[in-house]
């Protein structure tokens, strides 16, 4: 297991691909004339880029079966994110786009640790987390001011 520091390293490293995700995919699914089209690329990449590290790690697919079918409903998610950053980006900026997909993390993620949802574990949602969460959202209110000026 990673050490903390190295765990946000790797988050960071993660974070930052995030918007360059959004970017290239939004350029090449203007160059393609499809969206659509682009994510169906995107998923090929990363299905054989997930293959590859899978074979060499020498991962299994055992645990998946039986699992509750729910916990499938991952893969629509990164579907609907893949697509709607690739349609909606090109009209709307890449930063704004990824600022708005950074604002619901905030609140996913806080809902998801305060009630302890899908297995995390539960760290409730205090005064300073709120407080966090709340001017991480003035700053996107803020990023927004700011693009139209």
């Amino acid at each position: 297991m990673p050490t903390a520091t190295q765990s946000a390293l790797i988050m960071l490293a993660a974070g930052i691909g995030i918007p360059v995700l959004a970017a290239l995919n939004a350029a090449l699914g203007q160059r393609m004339g499809s969206p659509v089209a682009a994510g169906v690329i995107l998923f090929l990449v990363a299905l054989l880029t997930t293959l590859v590290v899978f074979l060499f790690s020498g991962g299994s697919v055992k645990g998946a079966i039986g699992s509750p079918p729910h916990l499938f409903f991952a893969g629509c998610l990164v579907a609907f994110y893949v697509l709607t950053i690739t349609w909606v980006a090109p009209s709307f900026g890449v930063g704004n786009a990824v600022f708005f997909v950074l604002l619901g993390q905030l609140i996913s993620a806080a809902a998801i640790d305060h009630f302890g949802l899908f297995g995390a574990q539960p760290s409730p949602l205090s005064f300073w987390r709120g407080a966090g969460i709340a001017v991480m959202g003035l700053g996107v209110f803020l990023t927004q001011i700011a693009g139209r000026s």
